[in-house]
């Protein structure tokens, strides 16, 4: 029998789940305030994973990722421990924004500081209550407001462990992309803690697509680390693609779009994405791809200013044809589209 699973000082035996509250830093209004962690700790022994969700508070797709993932009767013969962190800033869920109230982004504040500001302190009580008692991580997020990301794993690909678990997760693309300083990627690669990072969707929405696609791919990393059972499916998922780069194309001048390019497309250099026109004289300004690759964000916004970032490309190893990356994601959205509720 294994031991307990002790966490936020609170002990969770095995073959059992737990809904622990950790206390968080009250609202101005004295409000108490609680961050709810999920504890399935099962009876044999295992992986610790952690999944977190809206570390900013504006990206919902991986509260119902998690939601979906904590139903699953297959949980059950759940071997480790899973810790599921549906809302990680709920100050910023409650303001549907990004941020935390002293205007801090959460994921620059790591590893925080027990006295620091209040994201210093929450980002501290992360590291400390959960990150320290896990030995593996998904980080769960969208694009930013009013722009929106093909499903994607942006990952160290460097390390063999946690460029096999990406690929397991089972996204057509993986982005190989650098820790900035500040974030819990950065962290938890300092202490040696393979963490992918799902980005999927846009902010303030739920995209099925993602949804489905951040579900499965759990499960699938799942199985991946032992802590569930094979799957039945016989079917064998793509080899994902792994882009190096990836660069965003900019609005020439200030207006309205008119976007000729969907999320996923095969583009060119120099193959018309779409253009900025003037809403009074209608005079229009193209905006041209500069290198060849697949679009894996764009905006949303019908309007914007010169400078805005419009198309997110990215681009693929010589031995990776482009086409085949947006034939995969094609065929990716259309079978993840086909799925019932």
């Amino acid at each position: 029998m294994r031991e307990s699973f002790t966490i936020s000082n609170t002990d969770v035996a095995p073959g059992s789940r737990a809904v622990i509250n950790v206390p968080l830093p009250k609202l101005s209004s004295h409000t108490s305030m609680d961050m709810p962690l999920h504890v399935i700790h099962g009876r044999k022994q295992g992986p610790v994973l952690f999944l977190s969700a809206a570390i900013h508070g504006d990206e919902l797709n991986g509260i119902e990722i998690i939601r979906r993932v904590l139903a699953l009767k297959s949980l059950a013969k759940l071997s480790g421990t899973l810790v599921a962190i549906p809302v990680v800033n709920a100050y910023g869920l409650i303001q549907h924004s990004r941020y935390l109230p002293d205007r801090r982004d959460l994921n620059r504040s790591f590893p925080g500081s027990e006295g620091g500001s209040l994201a210093a302190r929450l980002a501290n009580l992360f590291m400390e209550e959960i990150v320290t008692k896990c030995t593996h991580g998904i980080d769960l997020h969208t694009g930013a407001v009013n722009r929106t990301n093909l499903p994607q794993i942006r990952a160290d690909l460097d390390d063999p462990e946690t460029r096999e678990l990406a690929r397991s997760f089972g996204v057509p693309v993986l982005i190989n992309s650098s820790v900035r300083d500040g974030s819990l990627r950065a962290e938890t690669s300092a202490l040696g803690m393979p963490v992918l990072l799902y980005e999927a969707g846009e902010a303030l929405r739920y995209d099925e697509i993602a949804i489905r696609a951040g579900v499965t791919g759990v499960l699938n990393v799942m199985r991946t680390l032992g802590m569930l059972p094979p799957s039945k499916s016989r079917s064998v998922a793509p080899e994902p693609f792994i882009a190096r780069k990836s660069y965003w194309v900019r609005a020439p001048e200030s207006g309205m779009i008119n976007m000729k390019t969907a999320l996923g497309a095969h583009v060119k250099k120099g193959t018309l994405l779409g253009y900025t026109y003037d809403p009074y004289s209608g005079t229009q300004h193209p905006i041209y791809s500069t290198l060849e690759g697949v679009i894996i964000g764009r905006l949303e916004l019908p309007m914007v200013y010169e400078g805005d970032a419009v198309f997110h490309i990215a681009c693929f190893n010589n031995n990776d044809s482009a086409l085949d990356v947006a034939e995969q994601v094609e065929s990716f959205q259309t079978n993840h589209s086909d799925e019932p509720n």
